[in-house]
C-alpha cells in the first residue's frame, strides 16, 4: 500500500488546524479518525497461529467514510450487494451541478441544500420520463461536494436505466437509442425545484442567510441569481452497460474528496497534487497548497452526521425492491441473482477478492492464524 500522504498532513498539522478554527463535531471526528487510524491510537488486535505459535499484531483501522485510507473493502462490500439490484439493461449518466453563487449557503446549510440538490435532480428526472416517455422509471444518485482542486462544488452523479415500466406496468419500454430525455427541459425542471425549494425555506426561516446577503431582499436575489444563466445538466452521450455500471459505481461510490495516489508530495511545508482543469480543455496539472489550507478544503467536504450520500428512487428504490424491481426482472425475462458475498466472513471475502489466504500462517505456511485478543485505543 502507498504512503498515507493525507494521515500524514492531518497528524503534523491537525493540532494547529484546530486551535485556529472553529470546527464541527463531525469535523472533529473525522480528523481524529484519519490522523489515529492505522495505528497504535486505534487499538489493535492479535493472531497466532495454532500451529508454530507465531504471533501478529495489526493496528484496527478507523472506518471512518471520510478517510481514504478506508474506503476499498467498503466499495467492493457495496458493488457486491448493489449487482444484485441493478436492473441487467442500459444506463445514462447524468450529473446536476449547484451554481457557484450557492456555495455561501452550502457552506452554512450544508444538510439543507444537499437534501434540495437529491430532492430536484430527480424530481427533474421522474417528471420528464413520465410526460416525454411515459414511462415510470428510476435512478441512483451520489452526492459529490468537490472540485479537482477540492474546492466547493456540489454535483449529483445519477444513473438511470434507459427504460421504465409503462402505465399499466405491464411490459419494459426502452428508451429510443439516440435519445433518452431531452437536458435543456431536465435543465429547466431542475432550475425551477431548486428555487422553489429555497425559496420554501426563506419563508419558513429553515434557510441560514450568509452575513452579507442581511440587507437584502433575500427571496428577490435568489430570483434574480438564479435566472440570470441557464443551468447545465450534463449528460453522457454514450449508454453504459451492466459490467461497465459496475465499474462505474466502484469509481464513484466510496470515494473521498483526493485520494493518496494523487499526491505527488507533502515535504517542504507544502502538499502538491494532481488535478485536471477543465477550464483547459480538462489538462493535468499541479496544485501547490500550504498544509492549513489543504485540511481547510478537505474538511469542506465532510459530510453531515448521518447523511446519506447514495439514495435510490423510483423502481430502484428500497420500498419497490421486492414489488416493482421484481416485475421488471419478470419483464425482460433476467434472473436477479444473490450477493457474491452473502454469508462470508471477512477473511473468505479478502480469499475471494485477492486470492490470497490472509488466515495462512505465514511463517509455517500450514498453521491458522487466529484472533487472540483485541486491544482498544489507550485512553487520551
Amino acid at each position: 500500500m502507498g504512503k498515507n500522504y493525507i494521515q500524514s498532513v492531518f497528524q503534523r498539522h491537525g493540532k494547529e488546524f484546530r486551535e485556529a478554527h472553529n470546527l464541527s463535531a463531525v469535523q472533529l471526528k473525522a480528523m481524529h479518525a484519519i490522523e489515529s487510524c492505522s495505528t497504535h491510537h486505534a487499538g489493535s488486535h492479535s493472531f497466532a497461529c495454532n500451529q508454530c505459535g507465531h504471533t501478529e499484531v495489526a493496528y484496527n483501522s478507523c472506518q471512518n467514510r471520510h478517510c481514504p485510507h478506508c474506503q476499498w473493502f467498503k466499495q467492493e462490500i457495496w458493488m457486491d450487494k448493489v449487482k444484485s439490484t441493478l436492473l441487467p439493461v442500459k444506463y445514462v449518466h447524468l450529473v446536476f451541478t449547484l451554481p457557484e453563487f450557492l456555495n455561501e449557503f452550502v457552506s452554512i446549510n450544508h444538510q439543507l441544500i444537499y437534501s434540495f440538490l437529491f430532492e430536484a435532480s430527480w424530481h427533474a428526472v421522474n417528471k420528464c420520463a413520465v410526460s416525454r416517455l411515459g414511462i415510470e422509471t428510476g435512478a441512483l444518485s451520489v452526492l459529490h461536494t468537490w472540485g479537482q482542486n477540492l474546492s466547493l462544488h456540489p454535483h449529483i452523479h445519477m444513473l438511470v436505466p434507459a427504460g421504465g415500466l409503462d402505465t399499466d406496468h405491464m411490459q419494459w419500454i426502452e428508451s429510443p437509442e439516440k435519445f433518452f430525455l431531452p437536458v435543456r427541459a431536465l435543465s429547466k425542471i431542475f432550475r425551477a425545484r431548486v428555487l422553489f425549494l429555497l425559496l420554501g425555506a426563506v419563508f419558513d426561516k429553515s434557510l441560514k442567510i450568509p452575513e452579507k446577503w442581511n440587507n437584502i431582499n433575500v427571496a428577490e436575489e435568489l430570483r434574480k441569481k438564479t435566472n440570470e444563466k441557464d443551468w447545465v445538466v450534463h449528460s453522457e452521450k454514450s449508454r453504459l452497460n451492466p459490467v461497465k455500471v459496475i465499474k462505474y459505481l466502484g469509481k464513484y461510490i466510496q470515494r473521498v474528496a483526493i485520494s493518496n495516489r494523487r499526491i505527488e508530495s507533502a515535504e517542504g511545508g507544502n502538499v502538491c497534487f494532481s488535478c485536471k482543469d477543465y477550464r483547459d480543455k480538462g489538462k493535468r496539472k499541479k496544485m501547490i497548497l500550504k498544509p492549513i489550507e489543504f485540511i481547510r478544503r478537505f474538511l469542506l467536504h465532510v459530510l453531515p452526521q448521518r447523511f446519506c450520500k447514495v439514495r435510490y428512487y423510483g423502481i430502484l428504490s428500497i420500498k419497490n425492491r421486492n414489488t416493482k424491481l421484481t416485475l421488471c426482472y419478470d419483464l425482460i425475462n433476467k434472473a436477479q441473482l444473490p450477493p457474491r458475498f452473502n454469508g462470508l466472513n471477512v477473511i473468505q471475502i479478502l480469499m475471494l477478492l485477492t486470492g490470497k489466504d490472509f488466515s495462512l500462517c505465514p511463517c509455517c505456511n500450514s498453521g491458522q492464524m487466529q484472533m487472540q485478543m483485541k486491544r482498544f485505543k489507550p485512553p487520551e
